[in-house]
C-alpha cells in the first residue's frame, strides 16, 4: 500500500514528534516521558526485588505478580513504539540500549516456560542510564564522552601494562611456588600467581602468606612494587583526558542510526549525515 503525499507527510512528521518525545530531552514532552519511565523502571526493580524476600512473597505474591506483568506490557509497547519511530529499526535493536530495552521485557516472557527466570528482571537498572538526557545533563553526557575518547585513546598503552603485569606475577609466582613449596600453601604454580596478583593489587586476603624469610622478602618487593604499578594507567588515562577537547553536546538523537553524542550546534549526523531535525528541512 502506497500513501499519498499528503498522508505520507503527515506519517512523517507524526514519526518524527514521537521520536522527540520518546528519543529526546529536549522539549517538556520528551523530559516528561523519560522521568515517567525511569520511575517505572525503578518501580518494577523494587517490585521483582521484593518478590525474592519470601516473607513478602507469601503475603503480596499475587500483587507483584501482577505489576511485574503490568510493567513489562508497558514496557513491550514503549519498546514497540521506539522501533516504529526510528527509520532504521534494525540498526537500534542492535545498539546496546536497543538490547538493554528488549532484554529487559524477554525475562518476564521466559518465566512461562524458565520458572525463576523473571528475576534476571533487574537488569531494567541499565536503563537509567537515561537520566542524563532526562533532566538536560548534556554537560554530563559530553564529559562522558570525553572520557571514553580518552579512554580508548589509551587503550593500546593500557594493554601493554596489563601484558606486563601479567608477565610480571607469572615469574613471582613462579618464584614463590619455588621458595615456599606446598607446605607452606602454595600448591601449585597457578595458586601462586593468585597470591601475586592478590600481593600486587595490594588487596592481601591473608588465605596464603609466605613463611620463609627468603619468601617474605620477595612478598615486600612484590608489594612496594604494587603501589607503584597502580599508578601507571591513572597517569595513562590522565594524559589522555587532558588532551582531549570539551565540546557542548546537545542530547538529540539521530533519526536514522541512533547515535547520539552531536554538537548542540548541529544539523547533520557525524556518525551517518541524516539531517537531525528533518521537520525543519520540510518547513
Amino acid at each position: 500500500m502506497i500513501l499519498n503525499p499528503k498522508k505520507q507527510t503527515d506519517f512523517r512528521r507524526m514519526q518524527h514528534r514521537l521520536h522527540e518525545i520518546i528519543f529526546e530531552a529536549d522539549t517538556r514532552a520528551g523530559k516528561w516521558f523519560d522521568v515517567i519511565l525511569i520511575l517505572s523502571i525503578l518501580s518494577s526493580v523494587l517490585v521483582v526485588m521484593l518478590d525474592s524476600v519470601a516473607a513478602v512473597k507469601v503475603r503480596y505474591g499475587i500483587f507483584l505478580h501482577w505489576m511485574e506483568w503490568t510493567f513489562t506490557l508497558l514496557f513491550t509497547l514503549e519498546y514497540l513504539l521506539r522501533l516504529s519511530c526510528v527509520r532504521k529499526p534494525g540498526r537500534y535493536a542492535i545498539s546496546f540500549l536497543g538490547i538493554v530495552d528488549l532484554l529487559a521485557i524477554l525475562p518476564t516472557y521466559l518465566s512461562l516456560m524458565l520458572p525463576g527466570s523473571q528475576y534476571m528482571i533487574v537488569i531494567r537498572i541499565l536503563r537509567v542510564l537515561r537520566v542524563f538526557r532526562v533532566l538536560k545533563l548534556a554537560p554530563y553526557v559530553g564529559e562522558a564522552s570525553i572520557l571514553i575518547q580518552a579512554l580508548l585513546a589509551s587503550r593500546r598503552k593500557v594493554a601493554i601494562f596489563l601484558l606486563t603485569i601479567l608477565t610480571l606475577v607469572v615469574i613471582f609466582g613462579s618464584l614463590m611456588y619455588l621458595i615456599e613449596g606446598a607446605g607452606n600453601g602454595f600448591t601449585s604454580i597457578p595458586r601462586s600467581i593468585y597470591w601475586a596478583i592478590v600481593t600486587m593489587t595490594t588487596v592481601g586476603y591473608g588465605d596464603i602468606s609466605p613463611k620463609t624469610n627468603l619468601g617474605q622478602a620477595l612478598a615486600s618487593l612484590i608489594m612496594i612494587l604494587g603501589y607503584a604499578i597502580i599508578a601507571v594507567p591513572t597517569g595513562i588515562v590522565t594524559a589522555e583526558l587532558s588532551r582531549a577537547g570539551h565540546k557542548k553536546i546537545s542530547t538529540q538523537a539521530c533519526p536514522a542510526c541512533m547515535a547520539h553524542g552531536h554538537d548542540a550546534n548541529a544539523v547533520f549526523c557525524k556518525f551517518c549525515s541524516e539531517r537531525l531535525n528533518p521537520e525543519k528541512e520540510s518547513n
